[in-house]
């Protein structure tokens, strides 16, 4: 009498079990149709972020202004990808070893997805140059990473 009482419940979790599965990689649904500059799927893209400093966080007058980052972004990065790109204003600071406080700078992150070619590297690599060169800036930092893109 006593196993007909679990029966039940062991039905249900039997059930249970069959219902459950494992989460599936979500699929690439393209919700742009035939523009091959922005595919349903893609394959060997990455991910590339760009960090400009503009200036003093504290003196916003000083620096670089919006007018000229705009024409900089016209003339520099727009021609270069002219598929589509992000611009974030960003806040960012950073302390070197002979200062005493840190530097805390009004910036700008760049981001761009393409294609990873040595035609695509080279243009962001062209970009950073041209801003050191515009500014004197000594580095800009990039972050590339793998990425999963669709339109």
């Amino acid at each position: 009498m006593r196993n007909c009482r679990l029966l039940p419940v062991v039905l249900l979790a039997v059930y249970l079990a069959g219902c459950a599965t494992s989460p599936s990689p979500p699929s690439a649904v393209a919700t742009l149709q035939g523009d091959t500059a922005h595919p349903g799927q893609t394959q060997n893209w990455v991910d590339t972020r760009l960090y400009f400093g503009l200036g003093p966080a504290e003196q916003p007058q000083q620096g670089v202004s919006e007018a000229v980052w705009r024409g900089f972004l016209d003339k520099e990065v727009t021609p270069r990808f002219p598929d589509g790109l992000s611009v974030i204003d960003v806040y960012g600071q950073w302390q070197g070893k002979q200062e005493a406080a840190p530097e805390r700078l009004r910036s700008k992150l760049l981001v761009i997805d393409y294609p990873d070619t040595a035609d695509n590297r080279a243009k962001v690599e062209a970009i950073r140059a041209a801003w050191k060169q515009r500014t004197g800036d000594q580095s800009v930092l990039r972050i590339t990473q793998p990425a999963d893109v669709s339109f």
